[in-house]
């Protein structure tokens, strides 16, 4: 059985290694295809397919999109990409643009709760500057001794109620999925299983993602437990997405899964992969 991760992060975005070292990683996890996903930028997949390729691993271009959905923010994985596409480059750019603004705002917030110099020290964590972010902001709390881990960053800072969170008007669905489409890609709809909505709302997002042309949905992923991976790929067939996995890896010491080690899809699921030339 092939081993398929489609779904990672460099330190292009907001993950700790560089395109090539989390290449390494894919490749010394004996990954068979794998994929490159940064937040909102393109700009390692070079890098990451010259050291995958040369080791014999299928390559797949990627990326995910920020994208503000009934006041809350999804992500939208989009693969096989054209990284040269015009349309899927300036919405991204687009994106981009306010992610510095962000921040600036969440290291005021912090101030307030007596954490000084949070912007100062997330923006000095980011290889890439204009995509700052809360993952940044994470590890500064934990160097500077204000949390243990990076997962107690997000429990006590970061998120909705908590001091250092500020809302962001991200893209739209339809906006996202249709520069994917632009690209000649796949939209997935990232980690279903971390959106804390109600069936309903679950319901809702599913059926307009459909209908705006998303094609399949990560029903193996970290922080999936084995009833979320029951109940997507339900939903999948319910739906007729297509299946994906990937461990959303960032770094070494930081989630719940690492890269490459995925459990297999459910037997019911038509995997995203299951038409790709090269992959059987």
């Amino acid at each position: 059985m092939l081993k398929i991760d489609l779904h990672c992060h460099s330190n292009c975005s907001d993950g700790a290694l560089a395109p090539a070292e989390v290449a390494a990683r894919a490749v010394a996890a004996g990954c068979d295809v794998w994929a490159l996903t940064d937040h909102d930028e393109l700009k390692g997949l070079d890098e990451a397919r010259a050291v995958a390729e040369a080791a014999g691993v299928r390559f797949v271009p990627g990326v995910e999109i920020s994208v503000t959905w009934d006041k809350m923010t999804v992500h939208v994985v989009g693969l096989n990409i054209d990284p040269a596409n015009e349309t899927l480059r300036a919405g991204l750019e687009f994106v981009r643009s306010g992610r510095v603004r962000r921040a600036q705002a969440m290291g005021v917030d912090l101030a307030r709760a007596g954490i000084a110099g949070s912007f100062e020290g997330a923006l000095a964590l980011a290889e890439n500057k204009e995509m700052v972010g809360r993952t940044h902001f994470a590890r500064f709390l934990v160097d500077n001794g204000h949390v243990k881990d990076v997962q107690t960053a997000f429990k006590k800072f970061l998120v909705k109620g908590k001091p250092g969170y500020v809302p962001h008007q991200w893209t739209t669905l339809a906006d996202a999925v249709s520069w994917i489409r632009a690209a000649g890609g796949q939209a997935v709809l990232a980690h279903p299983g971390r959106y804390e909505i109600g069936k309903a709302r679950m319901l809702a997002l599913l059926e307009e993602f459909k209908a705006v042309g998303g094609v399949g949905i990560e029903v193996v992923t970290s922080n999936h437990t084995a009833e979320h991976v029951t109940r997507f790929a339900r939903l999948a067939a319910e739906f007729g997405l297509l299946a994906s996995c990937g461990s959303d890896f960032h770094s070494p010491t930081e989630g719940w899964c690492s890269l490459g080690k995925l459990p297999a899809l459910p037997l019911s699921c038509t995997p995203i992969w299951h038409d790709w030339p090269l992959v059987h």
